[in-house]
């Protein structure tokens, strides 16, 4: 994914990125205080939100290709097995059921199947969005500080079945987290953010570990 002079004006914010090369088949971490674009920048490269100006690049994938997860994930009104069959309902693709029956177990919502999927805790939906994102076999995978709700074992389940699968089909992932432990372990490339632009960028030791920006000092300390 490419971003070339992207703009997005709001009341009182302005995201101004001028340029962002994101390879395929990697993992990235977007990092940055409350406020500073993150989720706007996420909805602008997902198609979800269109800029004022700029372009994104998605090489050729379509909406079909890319799902997102945001923090407050939004569930339709049925059970949480419909929920989770509906990303392939609507590309027409009939459900392995064994690959089905695997991610509810593994995120823990087994014995939820036919619980009415708003009824679930905040946890429990987050882990239902998560599954409902890769269910379909995307190409691109935004996760909008998607592990936020989650207990320290949940997370640890997520993380670890992210690696797996990335280590089997080679997506892309870009992923916003205030937790450094999960962009420390999961992502390649971290970008930060600061004020509606792009900071500084690197790879995940030498933005985490060396960072030279005062803003990303800052950030880093009080995080």
């Amino acid at each position: 994914m490419k971003i070339f002079r992207l703009k997005k004006d709001f009341e009182k914010f302005s995201l101004n990125i001028d340029s962002l090369d994101m390879s395929e088949q990697k993992i990235y971490g977007i990092i940055g205080p409350n406020g500073c674009g993150k989720t706007t920048a996420m909805k602008l490269m997902a198609g979800i939100m269109q800029p004022d100006s700029g372009v994104v690049d998605s090489g050729g994938l379509t909406a079909r290709d890319i799902t997102m997860v945001f923090r407050k994930p939004y569930l339709m009104h049925e059970s949480v097995l419909k929920n989770l069959l509906y990303p392939l309902k609507i590309r027409g693709i009939t459900p392995d059921m064994q690959y089905i029956e695997h991610l509810l177990e593994l995120s823990g919502l087994q014995a939820l199947r036919d619980t009415y999927a708003l009824t679930l805790s905040g946890g429990e939906q987050q882990k239902l969005a998560l599954m409902r994102a890769v269910v379909f076999s995307p190409k691109l995978v935004f996760i909008d500080e998607g592990f936020s709700n989650m207990d320290i074992e949940s997370i640890a389940v997520f993380e670890e079945f992210i690696l797996k699968m990335q280590a089997k089909s080679k997506l892309t992932w870009v992923i916003t987290s205030h937790q450094l432990s999960t962009i420390r372990r999961l992502c390649e490339h971290v970008i930060f953010m600061h004020a509606g632009e792009v900071k500084a960028q690197g790879n995940t030791e030498e933005i985490l570990s060396s960072p030279q920006l005062p803003e990303l000092k800052q950030y880093l300390q009080f995080v």
